[in-house]
């Protein structure tokens, strides 16, 4: 793929017509520009879309390992330079290990140190931002020096070096997350690589015309080269390895037969404790020479002694049998093999697939519908980003089964679930995780039913025994009101920015449907929270929002000040009365002035990580027509957000200006 570079132009500050300089390991997208004396160091990847002009200030550098993502702007003024780590002037530098995301705007003179995060469509310019730093999204940084390793949360505007020094310091997650896009970015650029290259993307053409897929395998297994099998390691695995060692991991290896890898029976290889890339070679190199014609896998693990970057460098030869010719034995085997029953492959039970499951495969089968799989990661599952397994083609519950199973050990620690489709009306008619990261679950546990004629489930009564009477209630007379049903979810973090994710409507023709449906919900987002949505679907408008699950458990609608009622339509909701036991008397004589003036009311909050740079997070307007609603709302409020700051806000409508900005809670 040729890559748009040209030389930069003549100028009266300039006539050197000096040519970017790209190491041969780096990937450039040919739709990217790059022009002048840019510098790109090795296994750095430009997406496509961006603009690296260094015609004006100049040069450029880019360190090793960096990640320049799409619509990213890098440009610099003729004056000003930066000293970077090599102590020579550049008009950019840019450190090595470090993410410039989505439409960000790079402008010198400006220096970013390694291991930093630059978030989508931020700006830096005539600043400098220090090693380990993470600049989220939408944030200004002009004309300061941020120190080392400090965190600049979403929108904020730094442009006095007193605000830069009282930023908060970076944690531990955020570190992990900068690491993981790195990672994910070697991923990738490697990808592109193996893509341009005809005799690395020739083998696995050939595998994918054989209907082999390889669900579950990161990227990096686009970087095995077909010579792979002849004990010599391919240039990206090389790569990975130095990566992982770099970022202090420790090197795991595994290695599986292909019966085995139906079930993911790994093997772990002679430990490896490198001091060196050369050692860390040599014990990879010893791992495929002495399991040839099997699987082989390398992975790095973090402090946490979790895995990262699992990637197969070695699969059997071309000859092998896909996964999908697996036929269940007759026996019962320790590796968790089938038992079957009778001849006829309809009477199969199966060590990783519980019996819920089996019974409702059996009735999709018995029904004529279509069977597939979906899966997801823990990030992706909160979004509902589910990703297919391979189709299922198959008639017989023994291969259903093998295909399910299969499914599974390729998707280790992350959700599965069956589903059930109608070919004639095209649609679902069984959605039931099969799968968690933590292990194994039975079906009913996060099972959406769409149609009677799906699989058989146990469904809530009238009474529910995870719900409490009051959200019952609710259901009850939103659905006696024509009301329609939803849920939105949102883990503890968003919860702070109001970022909830709507799980889509709930079909519901009864008091019992629904009940089971929700109950079902909250089996999704165990450690969440969610909330009930009522909807008037003529006026088009909520009339009830509540929560009914934190995070430390289940909690009635009213006793977490979590409701708010939008029509008297929607369920009963307690009310404060005119005297508040939450509220001092000087902030209800606020409340009472601001209202008695025509004043709106509004609450804004904040936690002790962005109070120091002014961060605060709007809660919306609050609609209240008499003092004892004002109170209620308000009160209800700060049980939103205990151990935050909270202030009240009065604006004057018609002047459109605040009249009152008193903070009334603190951490």
């Amino acid at each position: 793929m040729a890559v748009r570079s040209t030389a930069a132009p003549p100028t009266p500050w300039s006539r050197n017509l000096a040519e970017p300089k790209v190491d041969k390991t780096a990937f450039v997208h040919s739709f990217s520009n790059l022009i002048g004396d840019v510098r790109i160091g090795a296994n750095v990847i430009v997406a496509p879309g961006t603009t690296i002009r260094a015609d004006e200030g100049t040069p450029f550098y880019l360190g090793e390992n960096t990640n320049i993502q799409d619509g990213v702007v890098i440009h610099g003024l003729e004056q000003g330079r930066v000293i970077g780590d090599d102590q020579n002037q550049y008009s950019v530098w840019i450190g090595k290990n470090t993410c410039i995301t989505h439409m960000a705007l790079i402008h010198g003179p400006a220096y970013v140190g390694d291991n930093s995060f630059i978030g989508f469509r931020s700006t830096v310019f005539n600043a400098r931002v220090g090693e380990g730093c993470i600049v989220m999204m939408h944030a200004l940084i002009q004309d300061v020096e941020i120190p080392p390793g400090k965190y600049v949360p979403s929108g904020a505007i730094i442009t006095s070096q007193q605000q830069a020094d009282r930023l908060p310091d970076v944690q531990d997650q955020d570190k992990e997350f900068s690491h993981h896009v790195v990672g994910i970015n070697q991923a990738l650029r490697a990808g592109y690589l193996c893509a341009a290259d005809s005799k690395c993307i020739a083998p696995i053409r050939d595998e994918n015309a054989k209907s082999y897929t390889g669900n579950g395998i990161t990227v990096l297994e686009l970087e095995r080269s077909s010579e792979v099998a002849s004990n010599s390691l391919g240039a990206e695995t090389i790569d990975q390895l130095r990566y992982l060692l770099e970022q202090g991991y420790k090197i795991g290896t595994e290695h599986v037969d292909q019966r085995r890898f139906r079930t993911g029976s790994w093997t772990s290889c002679q430990p490896i404790e490198p001091r060196s890339i050369g050692e860390a070679i040599a014990a990879l190199e010893s791992c495929v020479n002495d399991h040839s014609g099997e699987y082989v896998r390398l992975f790095g693990i973090d402090k946490d002694r979790r895995r990262v970057l699992e990637a197969i460098i070695q699969r059997p030869d071309d000859d092998a049998k896909p996964a999908t010719s697996f036929k269940a034995p007759a026996s019962s085997h320790s590796n968790g093999g089938y038992s079957s029953s009778n001849g006829n492959g309809n009477g199969s039970s199966s060590g990783k697939v519980s019996g819920d499951t089996l019974e409702q495969i059996r009735h999709l089968l018995a029904g004529g519908y279509k069977i597939g799989m979906e899966h997801v990661d823990e990030r992706r599952f909160r979004t509902g980003s589910w990703t297919s397994c391979k189709p299922i083609e198959a008639t017989s519950t023994n291969q259903v089964i093998s295909a399910l199973e299969e499914c599974i050990a390729s998707h280790q620690g992350e959700y599965v679930r069956l589903i059930g489709i109608d070919t004639k009306a095209k649609r679902r008619v069984l959605e039931t995780i099969i799968q968690r990261p933590n292990g194994q679950v039975a079906s009913s546990g996060g099972q959406k039913s769409f149609t009677t004629g799906a699989a058989s489930s146990g469904t809530a009564t009238a009474t529910s025994t995870r719900l409490s009477g009051e959200v019952v209630d609710q259901l009850r007379n939103l659905l006696a009101g024509g009301s329609k049903i939803s849920l939105e979810h949102v883990d503890e973090r968003r919860f702070r920015t109001g970022s909830w994710t709507s799980t889509g409507q709930i079909q519901a023709s009864s008091e019992r449907e629904a009940i089971a449906a929700v109950e079902r919900q909250l089996g999704e987002y165990p450690g969440e929270y969610v909330r009930l949505i009522g909807i008037d679907p003529k006026a088009k408008r909520r009339v009830l929002e509540t929560i009914i699950q934190r995070p430390n458990g289940q909690v009635a609608s009213s006793g977490g000040g979590s409701q708010k009622s939008f029509a008297t339509s929607a369920a009963p909701s307690a009310t404060a009365t005119a005297t508040s036991t939450r509220l001092s008397t000087e902030v209800v004589g606020q409340l009472r002035q601001l209202l008695a003036g025509g004043s709106k009311i509004s609450i804004e909050h904040v936690d002790q990580r962005r109070f120091r740079t002014g961060s605060w997070t709007s809660t919306g307007q609050i609609q209240a027509s008499s003092e004892r609603e004002a109170i209620a709302a308000v009160e209800k409020q700060l049980g939103e957000y205990p151990g935050e700051y909270v202030r009240l806000i009065g604006v004057d409508p018609k002047a459109k200006r605040r009249v009152l900005e008193t903070i009334i809670q603190r951490p």
